[in-house]
Parts: C-alpha cells; structure tokens; sequence
C-alpha cells in the first residue's frame, strides 16, 4: 500500500509530537526487538524507532528491512529516528 504524499505529511505531522517507542541497540534487529515493533504497530499505527547505531550505513539497510518484515510504510528517518506507519488490523 502506497501512501500519498499528502497522507504521508499529515502522518509527519502527527509524529512530531511522539517520542521514540522502541530503542534498537548494539545487537540490532533481534526476534525480540522485531516482536516489539509488531506490538507497538499493532498498538499506535504509527511509531517512532531510534537506532543507537553510528553507522549510517547500517541503519540505511535496516530501513527497508524492518518495512518489509512489518508491511509498513516509512514516513520519514531523520538521523537515527525512523518513523514508520501500519494500518491496525481489523479485529
């Protein structure tokens, strides 16, 4: 599902008030930090990540990983804080 550019900016919008909910550190992606991340979306739709990783280089390849094993969308990455958006499941 692709976002338009307008619904990606209200969704910029309403995270600029949010704080980080899932911190990754110096393992990276673990099964428990992927199990954290499905929560969260699950929880908020939308959510911010910080990647205590120096190497941009690394947190560029994490992107599309953590997207793609979640079907989200990223809204946004900033340094090392990387907004992504799901839809909520139906329930």
């Amino acid at each position: 599902m692709e976002l338009s550019s307008k619904s990606r900016q209200e969704l910029r919008k309403q995270a600029h008030a949010l704080k980080p909910v899932i911190l990754i550190g110096s393992k990276g992606l673990t099964p428990a930090v992927h199990s954290e991340i499905e929560q969260a979306l699950e929880t908020h739709e939308l959510i911010k990540i910080k990647v205590n990783d120096h190497d941009r280089d690394a947190i560029k390849v994490m992107v599309p990983e953590i997207c793609g094993a979640h079907l989200a969308e990223l809204i946004q990455k900033i340094g090392h804080v990387i907004t992504i958006w799901r839809k909520k499941k139906k329930s």
